[in-house]
Formats: C-alpha cells, sequence, structure tokens
C-alpha cells in the first residue's frame, strides 16, 4: 500500500524547491512584462496629451475627457503591482500544481523499492538458513564444501544488499557507520564477479592500499560490483580489467580500468544517466545490460557526498573513478 509523502523526504523537498524556483522565475518574467506593458500604455497617454488643446472649447458633438498626469501615474503603478502581484501567484500555483506529478512519481519510486526490498527479506533469509543447515551436514572432506560456502556467501551478500536498498529508500533511518576498509567490500565484489571473468577470458587484477571510509559496506560492493561488471562488459578477451583502491587527499577512490575500445555510440558524460547505454564492446554480452547499473552508483555516490566520472577513455581502453570521502 502506498503512503502518503513524509514531509522530509529529500525529493519531496527537491520537488518543492524545485517548484519554487521555477515559479520565481515565472514571475519574475510576468512581471517584466507586465511593467513593459504599463510603460508602453503610460509614454503613449503622455503622447497624446496636448497641453494646447485644454484650453480649446469643444466642437459641436465632441467630448473632452481631461486626465491628471499624476493620478494616471499612480493609478498605472497601483494597476501594475496588482498585475505584478497577481501573475507571480499565478506562476507559483501553476507551477506547483505541473510538479506535483513528478513528487508523487518519486514517492512511488521509493515506495516500490522499500515494498520489493522488504519482501524480499524473508525468502532470503530462508535461503540462508537452508544452506546453514546443508553446510553443517556436509562431512568437512566432503568436495562440495567450498561451493555451499560460497553459496551461503553469496546470501549473505544478497541480505546485505537488500538492507542497503531499505537504507536508500528511507535516507532518515540510515546510521552512522564506522570507518572501515575498503578493501574487503571490492574483494568481495571482484571475487563474485572471476567467474564472468574466467567465461570471457579477461584477467581481473585487484590493487588496494589502506583506505578507509564510513560508506557502508553494502553500498560499496554494489557500485564496485556495477563498475566491474561495466568494465567486463567493454573488455575483448584476452583483456585485463584493474580494479585500483588508492588514497587522494581527503578522498578514498576507487578507479576501474579496462582495456576496451573505448566508449562508442553515446557522450562519455551521459554514461551515467538511467539507461543510457554505450555500445558493448563483446558480443556476449551485447544487450544484457539494462543501463540501471551505473546510475545507482551515481545515486549511491551522491548520497555518501561523493561523485563518480569517467577519468579517460579512447582505443586503449576506459578508466572509470569512483569518489567518496576518506575517513
Amino acid at each position: 500500500m502506498i503512503g502518503r509523502p513524509r514531509p522530509h523526504d529529500p525529493e519531496l523537498q527537491e520537488v518543492r524547491r524545485a517548484s519554487r524556483m521555477v515559479g520565481l522565475q515565472l514571475a519574475i518574467a510576468s512581471g517584466a512584462l507586465v511593467v513593459v506593458a504599463i510603460g508602453v500604455a503610460f509614454l503613449f497617454v503622455l503622447d497624446q496629451l496636448r497641453p494646447a488643446e485644454v484650453d480649446e472649447p469643444p466642437k459641436p458633438g465632441e467630448h473632452k475627457i481631461y486626465i491628471d498626469t499624476v493620478e494616471a501615474m499612480v493609478a498605472l503603478i497601483v494597476v501594475g503591482v496588482l498585475a505584478v502581484g497577481i501573475a507571480g501567484a499565478v506562476s507559483m500555483v501553476a507551477t506547483r500544481r505541473a510538479v506535483r506529478p513528478l513528487g508523487r512519481a518519486l514517492q512511488l519510486q521509493r515506495d516500490f523499492v522499500a515494498d520489493a526490498s522488504h519482501e524480499l527479506r524473508t525468502p532470503l533469509a530462508v535461503l540462508d538458513a537452508r544452506l546453514q543447515v546443508l553446510q553443517r551436514g556436509l562431512a568437512p572432506d566432503d568436495p562440495s564444501a567450498p561451493a555451499v560456502a560460497e553459496l551461503r556467501e553469496d546470501a549473505r551478500t544478497m541480505i546485505d544488499v537488500v538492507n542497503d536498498l531499505l537504507l536508500a529508500a528511507d535516507p532518515e533511518r540510515e546510521a552512522a557507520v564506522a570507518p572501515a576498509p575498503m578493501r574487503d567490500p571490492v574483494a568481495r565484489a571482484v571475487e563474485s564477479l572471476a567467474v564472468l571473468a574466467g567465461d570471457a577470458g579477461v584477467e581481473l587484477v585487484l590493487e588496494a592500499d589502506d583506505v578507509r571510509t564510513t560508506v557502508p559496506p553494502a553500498s560499496l560492493q554494489r557500485c564496485a560490483t556495477a563498475l566491474v561488471d561495466n568494465a567486463l562488459a567493454h573488455s575483448p578477451s584476452g583483456g585485463r580489467v584493474t580494479v585500483t583502491i588508492a588514497h587522494e587527499g581527503s578522498d578514498a577512490l576507487l578507479a576501474v580500468a579496462d582495456q576496451g575500445s573505448g566508449i562508442a555510440g553515446i557522450d562519455p558524460t551521459r554514461i551515467f544517466d538511467r539507461f543510457a547505454r554505450a555500445q558493448p564492446a563483446a558480443p556476449r554480452r551485447s544487450g544484457a545490460g539494462f543501463g540501471i547499473g551505473l546510475a545507482l552508483v551515481r545515486e549511491i555516490a551522491a548520497r555518501h557526498g561523493g561523485s563518480v566520472a569517467v577519468d579517460s577513455t579512447g582505443p586503449s581502453g576506459t578508466v572509470l573513478v569512483l569518489r567518496l570521502p576518506a575517513a
């Protein structure tokens, strides 16, 4: 069930702020037009005034109306002020009504993420419990024990991702995270994608310095997974994807470099837009992506005061860099 928008929702506040800005701009534009129109009318009245005609007696059948210039000026100014005020009020009301569906759509999106994540928590918890029972029932020398352990680790990773999605849907519930090494969640992402890299014939390398950040590990792992998966999709067989964790000033950097042919078919500045897709270098991955992974990376980075950008791209490869506040 979709709830009513909460007054302190970031999306709702952003929509209201945008509506105020647009309304103010429309009010200024409308006021300027009103002032210009009244100014033209005032100049026209002044131009039509003929002092010499005041003393002339009216002709038969002619009626004259005498206008005091001071009173006319005051009247036009009053009318202008009222017109500007009415135009501004109408612009603000119209703008708020126009952007209201956008705020509703953002609220529906957030509610969907929260509802879907909540519904996934129980099945994943059951899956993890069953894997735990299976793992305990296996003999230490059972050849399937390593695979079951990896499956349970994957299940726990999915649970962490679902919890992270719930926090993203309600940022006010997100608690402060103690500084933790970036290497651990990034290494888990690299290990989980090693199978895809092996199938594609791409070497996957992790080079990590001792860098810490307060970004939740689940969020960091999601970012690393999306960046590495994107690099694998654009790497030819026999190439290499290098994942680097480094420290630069007050920033913690996560750089992912591939040896593909560079970003093609789209402006490099748009690859982080939702549903934007570049042309894959490897036919095996063609059509597999939906243009969402990198957009999620940008949203997570912005939520934690960071950014993500294309550091370089060309025939020798592409480097994407995620910047986050270092602890």
